[in-house]
This record gives structure tokens, C-alpha cells and sequence, in this order.
């Protein structure tokens, strides 16, 4: 259910003039049909959120054709014309480059570039944000961008809840328990939602979830039977926060 200003929400009266794409379509009547209740203060916040879940399954999507590799810290690479890789192994722009060069040089030149799959997720959301609210706002809020693991700026504001009411857009958690101890890198899988049935991990590609499970199942401890499998939580920006920093004209 949605709700807006504290009333009920008809899903044709929001989608009405907005031209929305068919991914903006699905997550709206998701976010219309589901039993949780979804509240906004206005429908241009709503409009907003649908925009930026857009932009997060686009993102993912080029992240998987841009040729990026998939690595562990120590195999990590990146274009040195762009980003230092620091004694940690975290990417540190250049003095010189803005954050939106650096994002979207990961796009460009994605065959110079391997890194782990928490890092590939932090790429597609500041892929998706820096495509909502435009370079500017983008540069000004993640001056100090750094990629590395689950570290994020504080400006991105991820909120990971307890929920299996999945949406497009959403990162998502496959766990392998019993994963063995030779190849910890699988011991889960970080995964875009993207809407159709189907999943962005780095390293496996777009596939439905049965084929992630079975391939983190194929890096179990050996006689294990315990199956990796799909956590209820999802992991999302703050999209009421980040709507303030968005041109009015969504398309």
C-alpha cells in the first residue's frame, strides 16, 4: 500500500503524465499491491524513489556488460590514470578527477578494472545516484569518495531492514553457511534486484537465484547439504534523504 501525506495512494493517479519506463511501472505497483505500507510526503518523493530504483537496475546492468573482473583484494586493479590503489587495496580518486569522472570512468575503461563484489554494488548505487541528481549535486555531496568493501559515504545513507518484500533496485544477500574455508570469496553473494526474476552479482553475471544458489553451492565444504540461500533483508539508499538533491523534472 501507498500511502502519500498520510492518505491512500491510487497507483493510475501517480503514474498519470510521469512517463514511466516499465521498470517504474512494476516497482510502483509492487510498492501499491504489497502489505507493508510505503509512505512519502508527496508524490514527486514517490516519483523520486521510482527514478533512482530505475537507474539502480540500468546501472547494474552496464556495470555487467562494461567487462569489469571480478577480485579479491590482492588481484584488485584499476585505471592509474583515475584512481590509486591504496597499501589496502581501497580506490582513491586522483587529485583532480571529480567523483562523477571517477564512476563513470569504471563504465568507460570497466576491462581495467577488478575488484570484490561488496565494491561492485557501492559502484551501481553511486552509478544510479550520480544519474538522478546530476553531476553537480553528485560531486558536491561524495567529495571524498573512496570505494572499498561496504564502505560508503555517508551521503549515500544505506539502510539494510529485515524484509522479503523485495523491489527492484534493492541489493540483496545470497548466504553460503557452509562455505569452504579454501575459497572464502564464496562465502555469499551481493545481488541487484533487477525486477525481472533475475540478479546482478559481480563475478556471476545476471541470473535467477536458483543458479546463484548453485553456484555458491559448488563451493561448500565437501559432504555439506546445507544450501546457500537467499537472506531476508535488502539493502537500500535513503531515498527520502537523497530526493532533495533531485531536479524536479523526472524522466
Amino acid at each position: 500500500m501507498i500511502r502519500i501525506a498520510g492518505a491512500p495512494a491510487d497507483p493510475v493517479q501517480i503514474a498519470e503524465g510521469a512517463g514511466l519506463t516499465p521498470i517504474e511501472q512494476r516497482t510502483l505497483m509492487k510498492l501499491a499491491e504489497s502489505r507493508l505500507v510505503y509512505r512519502y510526503a508527496s508524490r514527486e518523493q514517490l516519483l523520486f524513489e521510482l527514478r533512482l530504483r530505475r537507474e539502480i537496475v540500468r546501472a547494474a546492468r552496464e556495470l555487467n556488460a562494461s567487462g569489469i573482473r571480478f577480485a579479491v583484494d590482492r588481484y584488485a586493479t584499476t585505471n592509474p590514470s583515475v584512481w590509486a590503489l591504496t597499501p589496502r587495496k581501497s580506490f582513491q580518486l586522483l587529485p583532480g578527477i571529480s567523483p562523477a569522472a571517477g564512476i563513470r570512468d569504471i563504465y568507460a575503461n570497466g576491462r581495467m578494472y577488478a575488484f570484490e563484489c561488496a565494491t561492485a554494488m557501492l559502484v551501481v548505487l553511486y552509478k544510479a545516484v550520480l544519474e538522478t541528481i546530476g553531476e553537480a549535486n553528485f560531486n558536491r555531496l561524495f567529495a571524498n569518495l573512496v570505494l572499498y568493501h561496504w564502505d560508503f559515504d555517508r551521503d549515500l545513507r544505506l539502510i539494510t531492514l529485515p524484509t522479503i518484500d523485495f523491489l527492484p533496485g534493492d541489493i540483496l544477500y545470497f548466504r553460503n553457511p557452509d562455505v569452504n574455508p579454501r575459497t572464502p570469496e564464496w562465502q555469499g553473494e551481493n545481488a541487484v534486484d533487477l525486477g525481472d526474476g533475475t540478479y546482478y552479482g559481480h563475478g556471476l553475471g545476471i541470473r535467477p537465484a536458483w543458479e546463484i544458489i548453485q553456484a555458491l553451492n559448488r563451493h561448500r565444504v565437501p559432504f555439506s547439504f546445507t544450501s546457500a540461500y537467499l537472506l531476508n533483508q535488502a539493502t537500500r539508499p535513503d531515498f527520502t534523504y537523497l530526493a532533495q538533491f533531485a531536479s524536479p523534472v523526472y524522466s
